[in-house]
């Protein structure tokens, strides 16, 4: 996807990312990002890119993802063969940011492609064509994971990490979280710091009887919600605790949590 906008998505820094980031481009210096899910790995990336100024294509990569899906392939139109390129290969034609999310997700040999442009030669060859595509300054490749799923099948290879420069995220401090649910959707602070206490409470019990925890994003989708006029404790039922759980009698016990933690009225 295609995105270039003038407006700054809101975005709030927790340390020195934004300047690693601006270094990053500024050197021609391919990005890896690390954190949990819904942390404001893609919303940093689209603040980033409007900050620039440079367009922004988001690739979610997933086990069915080709090389052809990001270089592109010929199709046939009005009775003609033509080649049409695929969003890494925009990319590197217009000099814009190309975001992979979930890298880890896509298949190994899809990765391979990206070795020639994070590194010194920053080319894209496209062997179909035979056509070498050079990055110009402008061009970024930056790619991100979540650590917390990484397993034999589906870790970075260090050969390719390296080639990186590196940060990790992780979820706000309690005041910086806060502050991004009130901003996000003008919710009375008594209410965010109730969210928040829940999503601490819920966080403990990663990787105990939690595959994964209560986002940043989940929660702004729960203030969202109350924010708007519905339930708050059906809010959260919705928009936090079911998406955490398929299991019932998690739920249920989870619900207990909630209950407990928010105490609107």
């Amino acid at each position: 996807m295609n995105n270039k906008t003038t407006e700054l998505p809101y975005y709030q820094d927790q340390s020195n990312e934004i300047e690693l980031f601006e270094h990053a481009y500024n050197n021609q210096l391919p990005l890896l990002i690390k954190g949990p899910t819904g942390c404001g790995k893609t919303r940093f990336i689209q603040h980033m890119a409007a900050k620039l100024g440079r367009p922004l294509y988001t690739i979610a990569c997933h086990d069915d993802l080709t090389a052809a899906d990001l270089v592109g392939r010929h199709l046939i139109g009005d009775g003609e063969t033509y080649w049409h390129d695929g969003p890494l290969a925009k990319a590197v034609r217009e000099g814009a940011i190309c975001y992979l999310d979930e890298v880890v997700e896509a298949r190994k040999d899809t990765t391979v492609v990206l070795h020639p442009l994070s590194d010194d030669r920053r080319i894209l060859p496209i062997e179909r064509t035979g056509e070498v595509l050079h990055a110009p300054p402008e061009f970024m490749l930056v790619v991100s994971y979540n650590p917390g799923y990484q397993n034999l099948l589906k870790g970075m290879k260090p050969s390719t990490r390296q080639r990186f420069v590196s940060m990790r995220f992780d979820y706000p401090d309690s005041e910086t979280e806060t502050n991004i649910i009130q901003k996000e959707t003008a919710i009375d602070r008594d209410i965010s710091k109730q969210l928040i206490e829940l999503a601490h409470a819920l966080r403990v019990l990663k990787d105990h009887d939690l595959e994964e925890s209560a986002s940043t994003r989940l929660l702004v989708y729960a203030a969202t919600l109350i924010q708007s006029g519905f339930d708050p404790i059906e809010a959260c039922r919705a928009a936090i605790i079911e998406p955490l759980s398929d299991d019932e009698e998690t739920v249920n016990a989870l619900m207990e949590v909630v209950k407990a933690k928010m105490v609107v009225k």
